[in-house]
């Protein structure tokens, strides 16, 4: 505290300088010229009265007038701070950077400065500005500022009059590629979608990255330095001429590598450079300790210099093994992220972009927007393929395989009174209406996962307002093709009938995207630490109400898509013919001649290795004998490998079809089962008070139940569960009290979500009215409950290990053209080591991040390899429910039951629900927390 008289006396010290002062001999005393022409201003130099004033004040001491507002304040604060004032110097420091750029330099001290450029690099991809990495190189400053005009003024001294010497002419050439480097990297980045500092930060700080100068020009140069390192090869050793000229050769190929993805190569060639670097890597790695660290050549001063507001910030450093490490995920996401121009079919295409997308640790941005300039670049779809054509492709297989709403001939009928114009004319209309919601979910799926999530919470709403266009559009196509309503008998709900309806494809296939998005939304809630541990039960409970529905919804399609196959199956048998039956001859809605060449090839069909095992109250099997035969033939090919040719019969588009179905059906059964078993498992684990929940004085479980279902509350159609009955089902009301396969839980099943609720009611009742054995009870038939909902779960993975990548929909990744490898005949030996995954059909089930290691053995992995890899990490979450519930979870039911209390049960049952980066740590499935449940054995002297 400052005493009143002598802060008195400073502030009348200070009001001698103010210009408001009525002292007239004061502000004529030291009076000079005035700068400005208006003679009704006075100039008046106050230093000295400043300077004297300040001296009475001690350090830490401020004196605010009550006109030197906030602006002023913390303008002044800034000002003479180190840490904001970017003009401030240290004692004894220069404004400018006094490093000498026309030094004489050693092949270590180059080495060192090239690694050290190459850790900033690679600190910049991770999304730290230029400023804080490559903009701090003295080298690269004194290189692109001025602006070279000419590959010739680009030099680190500027008109120069004596010969480089040989190592700066190999530093000028590294810093020459990598400056170039960077541009066709903002290139490409800024023309997709990311987001600013958040992703990426493409400030150049008005420096010029020389994208005017031809990069053969710069390849030219790199050249040139790898003839003179070996023609210095005897003064400056094998090994350092090995190192230096490797990484010149990883310049060259980066720069190559860009260069063919602007313009369009074939696949293979594409790949070839990211190949060439990721070789190069591994041979650099092997000549460790040659470089000599040259930390005076990178400065934070730098900064001064450019054209920014942001304050002085310390050099992001990175180690060069760290540096490594990125730089190798680099070249390996680039060649895996090139394959996905291996098209083969919609769902597959889908999914490799969502398995590409979830690894952890995540693709670099720069990879990501790489996936979007492959996708969308040119609004063409991988260089070739128009949206409409990958749109017909994804209906053909999820919805409408062969069917005549689909016949690219309704385009060329010009009649307007005929049906296939009319059909044209509102097909088009649906697919304006849907592409761009179509196309954003691959956009969306390429960003950071918080956007994912975030973004699908919006894009649901877009795919509501499709399927709304898509009911009205259904309802007219239906008249135009004169279908016939169809009654069929669901297994899911396992009613006796229903009555007669139609299959409304448009409206089924947006119905069913939506669903997909709304199961992704919660289980990324999931992965992003959302949910609170108390919260768990309930989300993963609504997650298999979302995976039920969508079993129901997809069962409904296979009816459908069943009864148009009997059809044509039974008029071609029926028919003397080869090709089947016009649509305009006849009411049957099989498909004409015409379809024998539909827009996108059939993709071969393989046989279902094992029968579908049921979940529970789904006693019906589908077996695949329901399908025909296989729709590829063996062609003439090399010893020892068979090639499989397309075929384009409506059997193929069928079979194609139908697999989807069976797979998409048995990936939402897994996910149904396995969210039931973990949602009783903390429904059990609450009970028993071995997870409360942290204080909230602020909120209520209803208020926190509102903002998670905020995202679905646009959506009509599934309908939010009320709160009351996701309550109910989180706290395990009506769920233990009824056997599983039982009558009482077919019955319970089939009245649908009014019963459940009303038995939720009568459940809470019980509750509040019996207590003791009875609520025991109920905790044993939660234990019994979860045990065979993961017994069920294990028996459909069963049956999803043995698919291969045709049936997973997980092709693509390597190859090309129009001819594959025969798949291996599934064993026995081979079907137990697999893995079992989820999303055959789609990414959308349990497994559906998929993710690969975080070191890359082997540069690029193929979708069906990322998705096996996924599989595994999804299985020992199963294996470890299963194993908490025989031992862990049992046992605190066992102890409960004999009357032990929470505190006694807690010394025995250890439980800790970890983070989702520990569950991938532990080598689980990071969309499926299960708790760690341990069992302690208490000593003969413990409590």
């Amino acid at each position: 505290m400052i005493p009143d008289d002598h802060q008195a006396a400073v502030q009348r010290e200070l009001l001698t300088l103010s210009l408001a002062n009525n002292d007239r001999n004061f502000l004529f005393e030291e009076r000079q010229a005035p700068s400005m022409s208006n003679p009704g201003i006075i100039a008046t130099n106050i230093t000295k009265k400043f300077l004297s004033a300040c001296k009475t004040l001690e350090t830490g001491e401020i004196v605010k007038d009550g006109y030197f507002t906030l602006f002023e304040a913390v303008g002044a604060l800034e000002i003479g701070d180190p840490k904001m004032d970017s003009g401030c110097l240290a004692p004894g420091e220069t404004l400018e950077e006094t490093y000498d750029v026309n030094r004489q330099l050693s092949a270590p001290e180059v080495l060192g400065i090239i690694d050290q450029l190459l850790c900033l690099e690679m600190a910049w991809h991770l999304g730290y500005p230029l400023a804080q990495t490559i903009l701090t190189s003295v080298y690269i400053e004194a290189l692109v500022e001025p602006a070279p005009a000419t590959l010739q003024e680009a030099d680190f001294v500027r008109n120069r009059k004596t010969p480089r010497d040989p190592m700066t002419t190999v530093l000028r050439a590294y810093c020459l590629g990598l400056v170039r480097t960077c541009a066709d990297v903002l290139e490409t980045i800024r023309d997709e979608l990311y987001y600013e500092e958040e992703d990426f930060v493409t400030n150049t700080y008005r420096r010029n990255l020389m994208d005017h100068i031809d990069r053969y020009e710069i390849r030219d140069e790199i050249l040139s330095a790898k003839h003179t390192l070996h023609e210095l090869r005897a003064e400056i050793g094998t090994d350092i001429t090995q190192a230096l000229s490797f990484r010149l050769e990883l310049r060259s190929a980066f720069l190559r590598a860009l260069e063919l993805i602007e313009d369009r190569g074939s696949p293979d060639s594409l790949q070839i450079p990211w190949y060439q670097m990721h070789s190069v890597w591994e041979a650099i790695l092997k000549l460790p300790g040659l470089a000599k660290e040259v930390p005076e050549a990178f400065s934070t001063k730098l900064q001064r210099k450019l054209a920014s507001s942001m304050p002085p910030r310390p050099i992001v450093t990175l180690s060069f093994d760290e540096a490594a490490k990125h730089f190798k995920k680099l070249c390996s996401d680039a060649i895996d992220a090139i394959k996905i121009l291996d098209y083969h079919d919609s769902q597959s295409l889908l999914n490799f972009v969502f398995h590409f997308q979830a690894q952890k640790p995540q693709p670099l941005v720069y990879i990501r927007c790489l996936l979007q300039n492959l996708l969308f670049k040119d609004m063409v779809l991988l260089d070739r393929l128009s949206i409409r054509q990958v749109m017909d492709d994804d209906l053909s297989i999820a919805v409408m395989p062969a069917h005549e709403l689909l016949d690219p001939n309704n385009d060329l009928v010009e009649a307007p009174h005929s049906a296939r114009f009319a059909i044209a004319h509102q097909m088009e209309l649906f697919r304006k209406r849907a592409a761009q919601a179509y196309i954003d979910i691959f956009r969306v799926l390429c960003q950071n996962r918080c956007r994912v999530r975030r973004m699908l919470c919006h894009l649901i709403q877009d795919w509501e307002q499709v399927q709304l266009d898509a009911e009205d559009i259904d309802q007219l196509l239906q008249i135009q093709i004169d279908e016939k309503p169809l009654a069929y008998q669901s297994q899911t709900t396992l009613t006796t009938g229903s009555e007669p309806g139609y299959s409304l494809p448009l409206s089924s296939w947006a119905y069913l995207y939506k669903l997909r998005l709304m199961e992704w939304i919660v289980q990324l809630g999931f992965e992003l630490e959302v949910y609170a541990p108390d919260e768990l039960a309930g989300m993963y409970w609504y997650l298999s109400h979302l995976a039920k529905t969508r079993a129901q919804h997809v069962e409904r399609i296979q009816a459908f898509t069943n009864h148009r196959f009997s059809e044509l199956r039974s008029s071609s048998s029926s028919s003397t013919s080869s090709t089947s039956p016009s649509p305009s001859s006849s009411s049957n809605p099989s498909p004409p001649s015409s379809y024998t060449k539909p827009p996108i090839p059939a993709t071969p069909w393989i046989p279902p290795t094992q029968p579908y095992h049921p979940p529970r109250g789904w006693p019906v099997s589908i077996s695949s004998s329901s399908l025909s035969g296989p729709s590829f033939t063996p062609g003439a090919g090399t010893t020892g490998t068979t090639t499989y040719h397309y075929s384009t019969t409506p059997e193929a588009a069928f079979t194609r079809s139908l697999t989807y179905l069976r797979s998409t059906i048995l990936d939402a059964a897994i996910t149904w089962e396995f969210a039931d078993t973990v949602s009783v498992i903390y429904t059990i684990l609450s009970r028993l008070g071995l997870i409360t929940p942290p204080p909230r004085p602020y909120g209520t479980d209803e208020k926190r139940y509102e903002v998670r279902m905020k995202p679905f509350r646009a959506v009509s159609l599934p309908e939010v569960p009320s709160y009351t009955t996701w309550k109910g089902h989180a706290l395990g009301v009506g769920i233990g009290g009824v056997n599983a396969g039982s009558e009482e839980g077919k019955e319970k099943e089939a009245k649908g979500e009014e019963k459940e609720g009303g038995e939720e009611k009568q459940g809470e009742e019980e509750k509040g009215a019996k207590e003791g054995e009875e609520e025991e009870e109920k905790t044993s038939h939660l234990l019994k409950f979860a045990q065979q909902a993961v017994g069920q779960a294990k028996k459909a993975f069963e049956v999803l290990e043995g698919l291969g990548e045709r049936e997973a929909f997980a092709a693509g990744g390597g190859g090309g053209g129009l001819s594959v490898s025969p798949p291996a005949p599934p064993t026995a030996t081979a079907a137990t080591s697999r893995s079992t995954a989820t999303a055959a059909a789609g990414g959308a089930g349990p497994a559906g991040s998929g993710n690969t290691r975080q070191e890359h053995q082997e540069p690029g992995k193929g979708g069906h390899k990322r998705w096996m890899e996924n599989v595994s990490r999804y299985r020992r979450s199963v294996e470890k429910a299963e194993t908490i519930l025989e031992e862990g979870i049992k046992k605190a039911v066992e102890m409960d039951a004999e009357g032990k209390t929470a505190e006694e049960i807690k010394k025995v049952v250890k439980v800790k629900v970890p983070r989702s980066e520990e569950v991938w740590e532990q080598g689980g499935h990071w969309w499926w927390i299960v708790p760690d449940v341990e069992v302690v054995e208490l000593t003969s002297g413990s409590e």
